[in-house]
């Protein structure tokens, strides 16, 4: 098992190199446009995603449920933006297959989600609507007891 680990990442590298050269055949410098244009969307990507893991960790938080899965989201996002630098079209593929797992963290503070802050059902569910006045009366009720004092 450890072999076939092994030789699939040798052999990582050379496919690749393969693959880009046959493309560059094909289309010339629009290879070299893709892979740019390509390795600067996975930058981006992981850029966004640095400055939004605080905010979905805190969002998962307030919402009442474990960070972990913000914090898985965004490490997989984060690899697609690597994979999305290294220059092939293989490993752009696998990003894009990441990229297209729906995560559990999608959705957070929607108020249709059970668990946002906004749908969350409350500890009493029951509700009891009303209105009140308020009433200042200045005279003593007839019903109040007064006892003496003991001084």
């Amino acid at each position: 098992m450890r072999f076939i680990i092994f030789a699939i990442l040798l052999a990582f590298p050379f496919l690749e190199i393969a693959v880009l050269i046959e493309l560059s055949q094909r289309y010339g410098w629009w290879v070299l446009v893709y892979l740019i244009t390509i390795g600067y969307l996975g930058l981006k990507l992981i850029r966004s995603e640095k400055d939004l893991i605080a905010a979905r960790m805190f969002q998962q938080m307030g919402a009442g449920s474990n960070p972990v899965g913000a914090i898985f989201s965004t490490a997989r996002n984060m690899f697609a933006g690597v994979l999305l630098l290294i220059p092939g079209v293989i490993s752009d593929v696998l990003a894009v297959v990441l990229l297209l797992i729906p995560s559990q963290t999608q959705g957070v503070g929607a108020a249709g989600n059970k668990n946002s802050a906004y749908g969350r059902a409350s500890a009493n569910d029951e509700v009891i609507e009303g209105e009140f006045t308020e009433v200042n009366d200045s005279k003593p009720t007839d019903n109040v007891v007064h006892l003496p004092r003991k001084d």
